[in-house]
């Protein structure tokens, strides 16, 4: 399928971005316009206001080649974060690739959920924080702008996931902040209380609900950061006595859960002090805490 319709050696930025906006909405590509505007910028190393300031401009022979490379790769349901290799979270700019889950806005209810219990708590000025499958370091360097007292630790069992993360951390000038480990969740970690927050935003997805998961999480983000055996909990199940082990007396265990395991993980702490569930925009338990 040709992108561009009657493709020309140059074409004015709206014509393109016209015939992008048909293109991906023929291929059934969801948000078409967010997506035809955003790899257009990405082509262009432009921002969004210069697509709207310069309708007229010429692409060059060049320019619509990329274009339209990149438009390919989105309607083969490629994620324009992989494309572009970049994306937003905690109003800070993270390198993704496919090594790495894409962090999402949802997750940032975690990050809320720790700066408000670091702040209530009483962890002093230097709370201990791990983050377990850091991915892209994505809640780790997001906890440790925001608290730069903390003494944050960023664990994966991912090399290639801490390769990105730990170019984030250098990207976000955080290097010094954040101690990478490569650790099948916390078991590179002595068996002794030593922090005051566990932080997770595992895999939760069941095996069984893989026909609901979206094309581009199913066939390009790394399975491992997204399934964890037939009901989504394996991985919390695993994670939530070497979080009891390591956590200090009154410390925290904050994970992210799908929309409906809130009460299935709170049984998983019944013998846990004040679980509780919180709840996104939406109202949907997203962030599941225990203090032990």
């Amino acid at each position: 399928m040709r992108i561009f319709g009657k493709l020309r050696s140059t074409m004015l930025l709206k014509e393109a971005l016209f015939s992008a906006l048909e293109y991906l909405e023929s291929n059934s590509v969801g948000s078409p316009r967010l997506n035809a505007e955003v790899l257009l910028m990405f082509t262009l190393e432009v921002d969004r206001a210069y697509l709207y300031a310069h309708p007229e401009r010429d692409l060059s022979e060049d320019e619509v080649a990329r274009y339209r490379e990149a438009l390919d790769q989105r309607a083969r349901g490629v994620p324009s974060q992989y494309i572009t290799g970049h994306q937003e979270f905690w109003g800070l700019d993270f390198l993704v690739s496919p090594a790495v889950l894409i962090p999402r806005p949802e997750t940032e209810h975690v990050v809320e959920a720790v700066l408000r219990l670091v702040r209530d708590s009483g962890a002093g000025g230097r709370p201990r924080i791990v983050d377990v499958g850091t991915g892209s370091g994505a809640i780790a360097l997001a906890l440790a702008h925001e608290l730069p007292q903390a003494e944050v630790h960023a664990v994966d069992l991912s090399g290639e996931a801490l390769e990105v993360a730990r170019a984030n951390a250098a990207r976000l000038q955080l290097t010094d902040r954040v101690r990478f480990t490569c650790s099948d969740l916390l078991t590179a970690f002595d068996e002794r209380p030593q922090f005051d927050f566990v932080v997770s935003n595992p895999p939760y997805v069941g095996e069984g609900e893989e026909d609901r998961v979206q094309r581009e999480v199913k066939k390009f983000e790394p399975r491992m950061a997204v399934f964890a055996g037939l009901d989504g909990l394996d991985t919390i199940r695993r994670l939530i006595p070497q979080a009891n082990a390591r956590l200090i007396d009154g410390g925290w265990l904050l994970m992210e859960i799908g929309y409906t395991q809130s009460a299935a993980v709170q049984e998983l702490l019944k013998d846990w002090r004040d679980v509780h569930a919180i709840p996104d925009l939406q109202g949907i338990p997203r962030v599941i805490a225990a203090k032990k």
